[in-house]
């Protein structure tokens, strides 16, 4: 019991200079735009008057009160008294700022990674609603002209993008969606396309799947799919065609478009754009990845190979 009160006594001091030196001293040395030389100056002074109240603690009260001569005082101010005192609150002042200070690191670290996370989960959404506008507008462009030559079909595609639309507005909010789902907006999509190029384009989508269930990112694969339409198809002047082929084994995924263009074309800038993000986006969710492009003659070729067990969650 006396050595348990002779503990809680001798922790006054030394809880006082550790809160003096974790809250007022360190900040402030810490500090480039304070004075260090007068910020050490007075943590010296701190420290003598701490060593001083160490001591006059131990020969006023803790001698004779709480062990009432039971021992026998140690000389007043003595040198081996002050060393001792000057350890002992250095080892609780020291062992009080690392902690602190490997707290104040791990509380930084996991702030920076959820201001990294949230910057690229913003620029994920930038990229996902980048490909809705150049869609959106695309098709009504395709609703117009077929409003304009009173079209039967007119209605049968508005239909189909309201079931499109409906998709982006809520499914697309989802990390992943099933791989049956993202085949079904590419086909809609191409039908969707179709009817505005009737006969003058040739379209292929063919898909061996081994697991409809598959999860992958919502709208990856759209945005090249549009590019091919957008910059291949209505930009020739003959017959053209798209085909598309989709594979999936064990979750790797290989998907190939490959569409007609103009020889003389120069449209790379624009291609690139449905390709960039397309590109960004992958390298923000999946590990394993590869992008091939070919551009020669009349033909435009995309082939991408994905490992959707690679999927990382930012």
């Amino acid at each position: 019991m006396l050595s348990l009160a002779n503990n809680s006594i001798s922790l006054i001091p030394k809880i006082l200079f550790t809160y003096y030196l974790l809250y007022y001293s360190l900040p402030k040395l810490l500090n480039r735009k304070t004075e260090r030389g007068k910020g050490i100056f007075l943590l010296t002074l701190i420290l003598i008057a701490t060593l001083l109240f160490y001591e006059a603690l131990a020969v006023f009260f803790i001698f004779p009160v709480i062990y009432k001569g039971l021992l026998s005082p140690m000389p007043h101010f003595s040198l081996t008294g002050v060393l001792n005192c000057f350890m002992e609150i250095g080892f609780v002042s020291s062992a009080a700022s690392l902690i602190k200070q490997v707290r104040f690191q791990l509380a930084n670290t996991e702030r920076e990674k959820n201001l990294i996370k949230e910057k690229l989960e913003t620029e994920l959404k930038f990229l996902r609603n980048q490909t809705n506008p150049h869609f959106l507008f695309n098709t009504l462009n395709n609703i117009y002209a077929l409003a304009t030559k009173k079209s039967d079909e007119t209605a049968d595609v508005v239909m189909k993008l309201s079931k499109l639309l409906r998709f982006m507005l809520y499914e697309s909010k989802n990390d992943q969606i099933k791989i049956a789902d993202e085949i079904k907006i590419l086909d809609e999509f191409i039908e969707i396309e179709k009817i505005r190029y009737n006969e003058r384009l040739t379209i292929s989508f063919l898909q061996e799947i081994d697991n409809e269930t598959e999860q992958i990112a919502p709208l990856l694969l759209l945005p090249i799919v549009e590019n091919a339409f957008k910059h291949g198809a209505s930009e020739s002047r003959f017959e053209s065609f798209i085909h598309i082929e989709m594979k999936l084994q064990n979750g790797k995924l290989e998907f190939y478009i490959e569409n007609t263009k103009e020889p003389n074309g120069k449209k790379l800038n624009n291609e690139n754009i449905g390709l960039t993000n397309v590109r960004r986006q992958l390298e923000l969710l999946y590990k394993e990845y590869e992008v091939l492009v070919e551009n020669e003659g009349s033909v435009f070729r995309v082939s991408i190979k994905i490992n959707l067990n690679s999927y990382a969650i930012i």
